[in-house]
């Protein structure tokens, strides 16, 4: 058998979209490398998807379709052929609709896998039948929510090599986007570029930054205010541009004469002092970016903490030159949505938000209620908000759920019937990365392991078995890809290389006729109960993304499982003495959700009355001592739907 290698791209939720290339000899995947060839993947793969094929080769990897036996969350389930599986999803959903109509059924899908053919295409099938919508977002609703005022919130991030000050606010690029940190080391090398870390805790990429801005979390949108008034003070800020740009400029202004830099200082802990120096470097580059995690969103103010970065760039006038303004997500000349076919679903289906799993799935007032759920690229038992209220939900025994998974996550072992699924080196596929402006193609190494069967391959099958008749519902794989690029997009160099650039125009604020809305409600300091966001006796636990950990994913994979550690809550040693806790101990977060336990690691990178949780993991046999902080969550969300992740607040305590 000849060796060969074949282009493809990471499929996971990261900004970054890698190009790699699979090394294949003797049939079998050898070793995944980054795309040399790639401009911005550059050769270089992240720490959690340097060694993909493991994932493929996994001996726990789920290759046959499966069968609850035992009871929902047992994981005791029995090997069944696919035409029996299909056979019974068919009757159930059929039954389902008779009994309870079409809205009944929902589709549960995510990021695990970020390709347009692996998470789209199968909700063709669910438009075309009626079944309940989803919208929203778990992560960066709050960012979309403004973006959706007009506001725009991306630009290429190659261009911040032009910038000449980067605030990297909640941005842990070298643990979660690394290839932009690329274009922050251009921009220091060709711009003398200051790059400023602001975040509550001193991530790897804090430590390689200019300064490290230490500020407590849920504080930010108070931060940007405070920098917004040194630039009016200084006389620095760009009043043509923002009058340009917005119709309500004169309503921001007196919305933020509040929030001096003393006053922010009271709030956030950082020094006015600090406050007015980033402001002056900050203003007086040219231009400035502000690049954006997805942590600050994830807090009760994080639509307002995004709407007051978005005024705070127009203010400035950084939106004027490339590289400057912005940038939160980025994307390519790309539909992402095209795959799923959205027109096929009958006007006036009923939209439900996917952040809110817990409160869909146990509602007594849904009608219909939910009773068929299929869930893929999605492990919602940890990865949503108010975890213990999605489990419940999922051990109702009227629901009948189908999971489509890799491995036994903690979802499958609650569903009726499982189905294997292909793996990003067994399936073709196409993407937009959310972080760049590439799009990718991806092609199959290697034929899929054991009886796994791409997302395309089930829809075509239980749409037939449904006897449904859509001709979307059975489009070969190469047409539903090229739905997604628009006319005159460059097929044959993409199908030849695996990769295209393919910016999108910048979108410029000031070009917008001049309809933004700047003011972002934000209270003014004395509206502020310090006390709430800061309760007495009590720490707030940040759950951050991990190093070598994707989310929940790669938490069963022994390699990027090692590395990362076993679960450790990181505490500054003022709180750790307050408490009697000493570096190394065994200690318990607790609050009127649960319990969640951990190895105490008193450090002083992160600030005074937070406890830090880096990654996701699975559950254990012990519900009670699972260490899956979404189990402490309470079910909260901002006004534009963005699940407070970041609101935890927990004692903690020596374990017994």
């Amino acid at each position: 058998m000849a060796n060969s290698e074949v282009p493809g791209c990471c499929p996971h939720d990261c900004q970054d979209g890698c190009s790699w290339v699979a090394h294949v000899e003797d049939g079998q995947v050898t070793k995944v490398v980054g795309n040399k060839q790639h401009l911005f993947t550059r050769g270089i793969l992240c720490a959690k998807i340097n060694d993909y094929q493991t994932r493929a080769y996994a001996p726990d990897r789920l290759l046959h379709p499966l069968r609850r036996t035992g009871a929902k969350g047992s994981g005791e389930f029995e090997r069944i052929s696919w035409d029996e599986a299909i056979h019974e999803i068919a009757a159930e959903f059929g039954n389902i609709i008779d009994d309870w109509g079409s809205e009944a059924l929902m589709p549960l899908h995510d990021m695990g896998s970020a390709g347009a053919l692996q998470r789209r295409a199968l909700m063709r099938l669910f438009h075309h039948i009626g079944a309940s919508r989803l919208h929203g977002s778990l992560c960066g609703q709050s960012g979309n929510t403004v973006a959706a005022e007009g506001h725009p919130i991306s630009f290429d991030p190659e261009t911040i090599a032009n910038s000449e000050c980067i605030l990297l606010w909640g941005a842990n690029l070298l643990s979660t986007a690394h290839h932009h940190w690329h274009f922050c080391l251009e921009a220091r090398k060709a711009r003398s570029a200051k790059i400023i870390s602001i975040d509550p805790r001193r991530t790897r990429t804090a430590a390689k930054c200019d300064e490290h801005i230490p500020i407590r979390p849920g504080t930010d949108a108070f931060l940007a205010a405070g920098i917004a008034n040194v630039l009016v003070e200084d006389g620095i800020a760009d009043f043509e541009y923002a009058r340009s740009a917005a119709d309500d400029l004169d309503a921001y202004l007196e919305e933020i004469q509040a929030w001096t830099p003393d006053r922010v200082g009271e709030i956030t802990g950082v020094a006015p002092d600090d406050v007015v120096r980033i402001a002056r470097v900050y203003g007086a580059a040219r231009p400035g970016t502000l690049r954006v995690g997805i942590g600050p969103q994830q807090s009760r103010f994080g639509d307002v903490f995004v709407k007051s970065l978005s005024a705070l760039a127009i203010l400035s006038g950084h939106w004027r030159l490339p590289g400057g303004g912005l940038s939160i997500e980025g994307y390519p000349t790309f539909d992402n949505t095209a795959p799923e076919c959205p027109e096929l679903s009958p006007e006036g289906t009923r939209s439900l938000h996917r952040g809110q799993l817990g409160q869909i799935l146990t509602s007594l007032d849904l009608d219909p209620p939910i009773k068929g759920l299929m869930v893929w690229g999605h492990n919602p038992v940890v990865n949503q908000i108010d975890a213990e209220t999605v489990r419940h939900g999922l051990c109702r025994n009227d629901l009948f759920t189908v999971v489509i998974e890799h491995f036994m996550t903690d979802t499958a072992r609650h569903a009726d019937i499982v189905l294997p699924s292909t793996t990003q080196l067994e399936h073709f596929d196409v993407q937009g990365s959310w972080g760049q402006c590439y799009v990718g193609l991806n092609k199959p190494a290697i034929p899929p392991m054991g009886e796994a069967k791409p997302h395309t391959e089930i829809l075509r099958h239980l749409a037939s078995k449904m006897g449904l008749d859509e001709p979307a519902l059975f489009a070969d794989d190469e047409t539903t890809a090229r739905s997604c690029l628009p006319d005159g997009f460059d097929w044959e160099t993409l199908n030849r290389q695996g990769w295209l650039y393919a910016p999108q125009p910048r979108r410029d604020p000031a070009s917008m006729g001049g309809t933004l809305k700047m003011s972002t409600a934000l209270d003014g300091p004395e509206d502020i109960d310090v006390s709430d966001l800061f309760p007495d006796g009590r720490l707030r636990l940040l759950t951050v993304k991990p190093h070598y950990l994707l989310n929940s994913t790669f938490a069963n994979m022994p390699r990027q499982a090692g590395q990362q550690g076993i679960p450790t809550f990181e505490m500054n040693p003022a709180d750790a003495a307050n408490l009697g806790l000493q570096d190394g101990d065994r200690v318990v977060a607790h609050n009127g959700k649960g319990t969640l336990p951990a190895i105490l690691r008193v450090t002083d990178t992160v600030v005074r009355g937070t406890t830090v949780l880096e990654g996701k993991f699975w559950w254990t046999a012990d519900k009670d001592g699972s260490p899956v902080s979404n189990r402490l969550a309470e079910s909260n969300w901002t006004d534009g739907g963005q699940p407070t992740f970041n609101d935890i607040f927990v004692k903690v305590t020596a374990a017994n």
